[in-house]
């Protein structure tokens, strides 16, 4: 696939180095001179330096031929973005792609009259993100969650801690035990993170401290599995977010209308927090404020808190803020972090969500490089794997015999199926039909792989 890529910020360079694996043909453009620099030492991408917004320079890249155009430029005005991307679809680009920083653009009529013009999708990576972090407080035991075909099935991530009963246990007498508590408790874990490392399991293979189990379940079974685990689900009434950022200020307005018994917003700067005072709906209250000072935190009564999120726009304090309300004893935080080198240390220092723009972007537009069998992509927290929902075509080669009899990439796993009204786990014997809406969790190199197999 040919693609051009408008923008070396962060995000444009996460999406170069991960659309680059395998045979895409990746061009980026920047205006940025010390950008494109940095790049070129990241990743084995074409770069061109100059005006994305220029006819001739879009003509450079290819644009009259390329399959995918994506409009990520940084600066503030991202209007650059929306102009590139429909001159980029003028030129012939198949499909264009801009992010924007106004959330009135995705209003049902406005993306309605983008869609006209020629975008083909429009992303608000803020806005992103403060809906997977509302989403995920309604799963509150799980470190992160993902429902496929709403709620029929559930990928749901879970810490292994020093106490947990799973310790050294393998995945066969883990599914021996659960059996016992529920005979119809389905579920499969279908990958375990350690230490950075993502694992595709075998039967044999066991559970050690501080591992992320991923486990694929119907609904019905999830109760079950967090009552072996251990994990309970958190009454959140309290809520503390710092920062009030754009992602904060949306969590909040979002959170406003949940009818909670407190949602209290910490932001550092005086005129910020008037700001906030005057846009945020009366259910929030507004605190100025530094949540580096813990003295200031255990006089806002912290250890109060259900949940406390950090979204300063400083990946340290955010971490840091996180690690001392767990100390004082906050039962889930979340922090954003968007140095995806800080993403393992955040987890291992106890922070229990962490959130990253770029990521979450990334599986949004990774979607658009695969076939049209897939529904949806997702990145979940702790790996780099990618989840994803195919429709099984007919005549497919998912669909010629049992999975077990099928030669599926080594490094995926296929982990449900969603048939009609029904739901249930894969195990070797399944057979996947037409039509069939099919949960596959797989690492980078399987996707393509698995792409094909739905096709």
């Amino acid at each position: 696939m040919k693609i051009v890529i408008e923008g070396a910020g962060q995000t444009g360079s996460h999406l170069a180095k991960m659309l680059s694996v395998g045979s895409n043909e990746i061009t980026v453009i920047d205006s940025d001179a010390g950008r494109i620099r940095s790049l070129n030492t990241q990743a084995d991408v074409i770069t061109i330096q100059g005006p994305p917004s220029t006819i001739a320079l879009l003509k450079e890249a290819g644009c009259q031929d390329a399959d995918l155009f994506i409009a990520v430029n940084p600066r503030m005005d991202q209007s650059i973005n929306i102009v590139s991307a429909l001159l980029a679809k003028k030129l012939g680009t198949k499909r264009v792609i801009a992010r924007i920083d106004d959330q009135a653009y995705l209003a049902p009529e406005n993306k309605l009259l983008f869609k006209d013009m020629g975008l083909d999708m429009m992303f608000f990576p803020e806005k992103s993100a403060s809906d997977e972090i509302v989403d995920m407080l309604h799963n509150s035991a799980s470190t992160d969650s993902l429902d496929f075909a709403r709620g029929k099935l559930q990928l749901t991530v879970f810490k292994l801690d020093d106490d947990s009963p799973l310790l050294d246990m393998t995945v066969k007498d883990f599914a021996h035990a659960v059996k016992e508590l529920q005979a119809d408790a389905d579920f499969r874990i279908v990958a375990i993170s350690r230490g950075g490392k993502t694992i595709i399991p075998k039967f044999d293979t066991s559970f050690k401290y501080h591992d992320y189990l991923y486990i694929i379940s119907r609904r019905e079974g999830m109760p079950v599995l967090m009552k072996f685990l251990g994990k309970d689900k958190i009454d959140i009434r309290r809520v503390m977010i710092m920062g009030g950022s754009e992602i904060g200020m949306m969590v909040a307005q979002r959170l406003a209308s949940q009818k909670l018994d407190d949602i209290k917003l910490i932001d550092i700067n005086p005129a910020h927090c008037r700001k906030l005072s005057e846009d945020l709906p009366d259910e929030v209250d507004v605190v100025c404020g530094d949540v580096r000072n813990s003295d200031f935190l255990q006089e806002q009564d912290i250890r109060s808190y259900q949940v406390v999120m950090a979204f300063t726009g400083n990946d340290e304090v955010n971490i840091l803020s996180c690690v001392v309300a767990k100390k004082c004893g906050v039962p889930r935080v979340i922090a954003q972090v968007e140095n995806l080198e800080y993403l393992r240390l955040a987890e291992e220092m106890g922070v229990d969500t962490v959130i990253n723009k770029k990521l979450i972007t990334a599986s949004r537009i990774f979607k658009f490089t695969l076939s049209d069998k897939v529904r949806s992509v997702r990145y979940v927290s702790g790996t780099d794997a990618e989840v994803q929902e195919y429709t099984a075509a007919p005549d497919s080669r998912i669909t010629k015999d049992i999975l077990k009899d099928i030669d599926f990439p080594a490094d995926a796993i296929i982990g449900g199926v969603i048939r009609g009204g029904d739901s249930f786990i894969a195990v070797g014997h399944t057979r996947i039909e037409p039509y069939d809406r099919v949960a596959v969790f797989a690492l980078p190199g399987a996707v393509k792989e698995v792409d094909k197999m739905f096709k």
